[in-house]
């Protein structure tokens, strides 16, 4: 299996480790043999600060996705909805165990010498 680096808002990251968040949201899809998720968290802290379980995929038109996932979605449904604005297409990552880094690591430390738009894998 394979592991995907994502970059996501430090506020999300922090929905994510305390369980409000189970769902992580993309508007492109990884390829399916992608089974851990490295959290790389965004400015201004701009450091990997963890890893967690992929269990799943979710891919729909975006209300099916949001009905779905609105409990554990850690978003509003207006964030939500600019999100995905004009898409017809949406897709969610089922979140399962968290692993927080005691130490956040830099991206150098996995290779990767930019921050990715959306995902890279590693």
């Amino acid at each position: 299996m394979r592991k995907m680096l994502l970059s996501i808002n430090p506020e999300h990251v922090e929905n994510i480790f305390n369980g409000s968040k189970q769902f992580e949201f993309r508007k492109i899809k990884c390829k399916s043999d992608v089974d851990k998720i490295v959290i790389y968290s965004t400015s201004p802290v701009m450091r990997v600060v963890g890893e967690v379980d992929l269990l799943g995929v979710i891919e729909d038109i975006p209300d099916k996705v949001w009905d779905i996932t609105a409990e554990y979605s850690g978003i509003t449904k207006r964030f939500y909805d600019q999100y995905f604005e004009h898409k017809e297409k949406a897709i969610a990552y089922r979140l399962g165990e968290v692993k927080k880094y005691r130490e956040p690591l830099k991206l150098s430390d996995f290779g990767i010498s930019f921050a990715p738009q959306s995902f890279v894998y590693i």
